[in-house]
């Protein structure tokens, strides 16, 4: 689990970059990592891209920099693990268009990332917009790549807003079970079977009782909890099917399915709906979804079950071969665009360097031409570091390479928003293909149509 927040950085970045820095809090600076620029010139770096931006024509901006703070519940991730995620997360929510340094601090309780990034873009020097969506869009990242390595996620209606000290004091008094809860999501998605499912809680310090239905205790707990009191995903039956990654009843249920004749089966659920007693409006909305599928599934020639499983197959890989595609052109572009910007930099920045070389009096010429001869530096370090002894590819193929990576990434991203929209759209016909076929459903709604009739 991971809460975050954002706030803007407007007074002196080099103080807010110490602090994140600290040696003592950043295991003498082995959790520190960078982007786009050194951590130990990132506020000139900062300053310069901004400069640059300000000479196209922006407006100077009053926020120099933004801070983000990732909080990790205590004990759930280790310091390397956690500064991965950070830096998954950093790539993600900035595209590898901004300078950022990120730490992750070990000095609390509980682990936590800092990332500070630049207020203005250095591919387009653009300024960061920073709304009330961008926060939930950032959550959502934060989300998605705790539960990818393994970590509970807060509930959406919890920690609205809330540091981790809130939410954690807030959390304390009823937390049991929801500490139950995040633990078994945890070892559900670790355990290989439901044997090693047990003894991964009671490694994270959970009694267990057997019976009717399963309890677990932890330490300092006075009462057991029945796992199925947190929710319907939480039973015995459930979780062991988690597990598994699957329900076996229904796997069984639609190998059977494979050989039906959609149309005509479905033709024949929705007469015998039309011939039952359903009161006049839910009747309604039962035929108008079933007419609906039967045009989607004779516009597409669906009309065996096995074609449409192929087709539900063939949408859902596309779109997994799409994020793949795009997940290497953007891998691709976070390097070319630093590349780009350190040997525009050291091109730009070369003469002043050579006077400065030359000069007689190095420290007043130094003096007046700190900030210049600082990026170039850093920028002579980067590309030393990134290319060694290899010979620097030229400017103009390095963007010309970017032109090219960039109209792939938005012909990609055009791509997987159609192809999300179409699985969308079959999942919701797939399902009520399932619901028509199933007799169990449709015993189920027959009974409740029955039962709002009384």
């Amino acid at each position: 689990m991971a809460v975050t927040k954002i706030k803007a950085i407007r007074g002196t970045l080099n103080k807010a970059l110490a602090y994140i820095m600290n040696p003592e809090k950043t295991d003498d600076k082995m959790l520190v990592s960078s982007y786009g620029c050194a951590a130990e010139t990132a506020a000139q770096e900062f300053e310069w891209t901004r400069k640059i931006a300000e000479q196209q024509g922006m407006n100077p901006v009053k926020i120099i920099a933004r801070h983000v703070i990732q909080s990790f519940d205590v004990g759930e991730v280790s310091p390397e693990l956690a500064h991965e995620i950070g830096k998954q997360f950093a790539d993600e929510i900035l595209a590898g268009k901004y300078e950022y340094v990120l730490t992750t601090h070990i000095d609390k309780d509980h682990v936590h990332n800092h990332l500070i990034f630049n207020a203005v873009d250095f591919v387009d020097h653009h300024a960061y917009k920073s709304y009330k969506k961008i926060y939930y869009d950032m959550r959502e990242a934060s989300d998605r790549l705790c539960k990818e390595n393994g970590l509970s996620v807060i509930p959406p209606s919890q920690g609205k807003g809330m540091s981790y000290k809130e939410y954690t004091e807030a959390k304390r008094g009823t937390s049991w079970k929801q500490k139950l809860k995040q633990t078994i999501d945890r070892n559900i998605i670790t355990a290989k079977d439901y044997d090693e499912f047990l003894k991964l809680m009671q490694d994270a310090g959970y009694e267990i009782k057997t019976g009717k239905y399963i309890s677990f205790r932890a330490e300092g707990q006075e009462r057991f909890t029945r796992a199925k009191t947190i929710g319907e995903n939480y039973s015995e039956e459930r979780i062991k099917e988690r597990i598994q990654g699957h329900n076996p009843r229904k796997r069984q249920m639609q190998s059977g399915r494979k050989g039906i004749s959609l149309i005509g089966d479905i033709q024949e659920r929705i007469k015998l709906i039309d011939s039952k007693g359903y009161e006049h409006k839910a009747k309604l909305a039962i035929l108008k979804e079933a007419a609906r599928t039967l045009n989607y599934l004779t516009e597409n020639n669906l009309l065996q079950y096995a074609d449409l499983e192929k087709k539900v197959e063939d949408i859902h890989s596309s779109y997994a071969r799409t994020g793949e595609e795009l997940k290497s052109v953007e891998t691709r572009l976070r390097e070319v665009q630093p590349l780009i910007k350190n040997i525009s930099n050291y091109q730009k920045l070369k003469p002043v360097y050579d006077a400065y070389m030359v000069a007689k009096d190095k420290p007043a010429f130094r003096g007046k031409h700190e900030a210049e001869l600082v990026i170039f530096e850093a920028a002579k370090s980067t590309l030393l570091a990134v290319q060694g002894d290899k010979k620097l590819p030229s400017l103009k193929s390095l963007q010309a390479e970017q032109q090219r990576l960039l109209e792939d990434q938005q012909r990609l991203y055009d791509e997987r928003a159609k192809l999300k929209k179409e699985a969308r759209v079959i999942d919701t016909m797939k399902a009520n293909v399932d619901d028509f076929l199933s007799p169990t459903a449709a015993q189920n709604r027959d009974k409740k149509q029955s039962s709002e009739l009384e």
